[in-house]
């Protein structure tokens, strides 16, 4: 990992603490707001721990454009949960009929960045 690239992940992970330590839940709950705050800082934790072997510059990368994504969309929507996609169990099929590994390949390509770490760690 470049210094660069270092110093990126670290401002990252500094900004999410900073976020956590002035989250306020959108319902305005003291218990609520508590909970959210953990929420933020375990899966920070849980997320730059499982990835901080990571190497390849393409994945490093991927890896950063997701937690901007989360970052943005958390801030955004008020909600430091991942927001689900919703598609119907067979709505990416073709009219011949694939099978069902097309199916989830299909669903596989078509998940949002800010989901792909979500799933592995869930």
């Amino acid at each position: 990992m470049t210094p660069v690239t270092r110093q990126e992940v670290l401002g990252l992970y500094r900004k999410i603490f900073r976020i956590a330590k002035k989250w306020q839940s959108a319902s305005g709950h003291i218990e609520e707001t508590i909970k959210e705050k953990e929420y933020i800082k375990n899966e920070a934790k849980t997320l730059f721990r499982k990835n901080k072997n990571v190497t390849d510059p393409k994945l490093i990368k991927q890896c950063i454009e997701e937690c901007e994504a989360r970052i943005e969309i958390g801030l955004h929507y008020n909600i430091p949960y991942p927001r689900p996609i919703h598609l119907p169990p067979m709505g990416l099929a073709h009219k011949q009929g694939r099978t069902l590994r097309h199916q989830e390949k299909l669903r596989k390509i078509s998940k949002p960045i800010y989901l792909k770490s979500h799933d592995e760690v869930s």
